[in-house]
């Protein structure tokens, strides 16, 4: 991985700083996104297990490069937009990890031919056999994993269902490859305190093994045993029986995350560039030039303990003032406010200065901009603007 001080200046101006640029825009900060990617590597490392990023929040080829453990790989994604991306810069070993739509699947086909190992993931045995009808006739086995439901959170196959499990596992071997199983632990989001992440991280791990396990005793090949969720990866205590872990939004984090107490406010390597554009004194409000457009409306603190609005407010060297947050936004204003009943004071911003918000979800919010400008900690030098794209 390239350390920090060797980020290339990738489509920027070396003079752009902070109070040059147009607003809104994205900033991350390279300093927090190095340490974040250390904090993870180094955690999973006594494990023995790989790491294969979840690239759908980066989007991007040079976040991709500084995350996964080698140019070619291994990476994650969760659109065939992104896979076609990433592979025509070079990644090789990708996983697909969104239920394969048949229609889908010539897609699919074409960039294997394009020596890809572009993985799938199943859950049904109708989708088994669209792969495995796909694969004869290409000639050539598309891999697949069949997704298992660990939680109750979204699709899969229930791990103790061991006959639908042969049933989908003898269906893609007709044509396919079984390349193995993977669970998502998505109701960790919703998990509160150590015990219960690694609670969460357990179960999550005993699903995938014992599916795994029913499929080898039928003589089906299961290789990979794949878990993943920034959550769970922060907290599992054992990993026995797992392949590779996937997760994604440790790299930036945001304000969800902090709020399950994964990240402290202080590890966020994202943030929105605003500027400020007016007051209503009377209100207690400061206007910036940054709505829903450039945050997203995902307000997804509002279900936890502490909600956040739409964000929390820094100052311009990514220092967050106290108990100020953008409390409202319409399509190009943020309402900056006070949290309530807190006791903060309102800063003393004058039109023209700049600010910096904390995302409630990198994901969302970073789909709304075209490009990060790349920052060191404190210094508002922007040392590269790295591209982003978006879409399916």
């Amino acid at each position: 991985m390239d350390g920090a001080a060797t980020i290339e200046r990738t489509q920027a101006n070396a003079a752009a700083t902070l109070g040059t640029l147009e607003t809104p825009c994205l900033i991350l900060d390279a300093d927090r996104m190095e340490r974040n990617i250390d904090r993870l590597r180094s955690r999973l490392e006594p494990f023995g297990v790989s790491l294969r990023p979840h690239l759908k929040t980066a989007k991007s080829i040079h976040v991709a490069r500084r995350v996964m453990t080698s140019p070619t790989g291994p990476a994650t994604v969760s659109t065939l937009k992104e896979a076609a991306q990433f592979a025509a810069a070079g990644v090789r070993d990708i996983f697909y990890a969104v239920g394969i739509a048949p229609s889908k699947l010539a897609r699919v086909v074409e960039l294997r031919a394009d020596g890809v190992d572009l993985a799938i993931v199943v859950d049904s045995v109708e989708q088994a056999e669209a792969v495995a009808t796909a694969s004869r006739n290409a000639g050539k086995a598309i891999p697949a994993l069949i997704e298992i439901d660990c939680d109750g959170h979204r699709s899969g196959v229930l791990p103790g269902d061991a006959a639908r499990l042969i049933e989908i596992g003898r269906a893609l071997e007709r044509g396919a490859e079984l390349r193995g199983v993977l669970t998502h632990a998505g109701g960790s989001y919703t998990a509160r305190g150590v015990d219960a992440l690694r609670q969460c991280a357990e179960v999550e791990r005993r699903s995938v093994v014992e599916a795994a396990a029913t499929l080898r005793a039928a003589g089906l090949s299961c290789a990979v045993v794949s878990v993943g969720s920034t959550p769970t990866a922060h907290h599992a205590a054992d990993l026995s029986g797992i392949t590779e872990v996937r997760a994604g939004v440790f790299v930036f984090f945001d304000l969800v995350m902090a709020g399950i107490g994964i990240c402290r406010i202080e590890d966020i390597a994202l943030s929105v560039l605003a500027t400020v554009i007016g007051h209503q004194r009377e209100k207690g409000w400061i206007l910036i030039d940054a709505g829903w457009m450039a945050m997203s409306q995902d307000r997804g603190t509002s279900k936890q303990v502490v909600n956040q609005g739409y964000g929390v407010v820094c100052d311009i060297a990514g220092n967050a003032y106290p108990d100020l947050m953008v409390a409202d936004a319409n399509q190009e204003h943020g309402i900056v406010t006070v949290r309530p009943d807190s006791g903060g004071v309102l800063p003393d911003l004058k039109i023209g200065d700049r600010v910096r918000i904390l995302p409630n979800h990198a994901c969302s919010t970073s789909a709304q901009h075209p490009s990060y400008h790349v920052v060191h900690g404190a210094s508002d030098l922007v040392e590269a603007e790295w591209p982003r794209f978006g879409g399916w």
